[in-house]
């Protein structure tokens, strides 16, 4: 298993880094990271449909179970400029409060669509993939 580490790392940050060149490349307003992990998960979709195994490939599971369990050491930096630009935040936190709320209200509302229109179609029973839920 600690052999697979290092070449899961190398797939994940080298999604990483083709995410932040098309960034660059094509100027697009969104993070580089974010980027790659959607061309990382298109392209592990799209091998599952081909070939009918699990989405996740069993070299890659070790590695995203580790960062997922690290998590929260991936947030310090974040939480620390957060800190630093204290007096920004204390001049500016209705904003700031209205576009959290607001980012989080409409993130709810996406999930429950996009929810509502696809757990009709991923029922096991084919009477429900038909008729939809109403």
């Amino acid at each position: 298993m600690e052999t697979a580490m290092p070449s899961a790392m190398l797939i994940l940050i080298g999604c990483q880094l083709l995410g932040e060149l098309l960034r660059t490349t094509f100027h697009f307003p969104v993070p580089g990271p974010v980027i790659g992990m959607f061309l990382l998960a298109l392209a592990l979709g799209v091998r599952a449909k081909r070939t009918g195994q699990d989405m996740t490939p069993a070299p890659l599971k070790p590695a995203a179970e580790s960062l997922i369990a690290n998590m929260g050491l991936l947030f310090v930096p974040a939480g620390v400029g957060i800190i630093a630009e204290a007096g920004v935040i204390r001049k500016e936190w209705l904003p700031i409060i209205v576009a959290v709320a607001g980012s989080t209200i409409l993130s709810l509302m996406v999930t429950a669509l996009v929810m509502h229109w696809t757990l009709p179609r991923t029922s096991a029973n084919p009477a429900d993939r038909e008729g939809g839920m109403s």
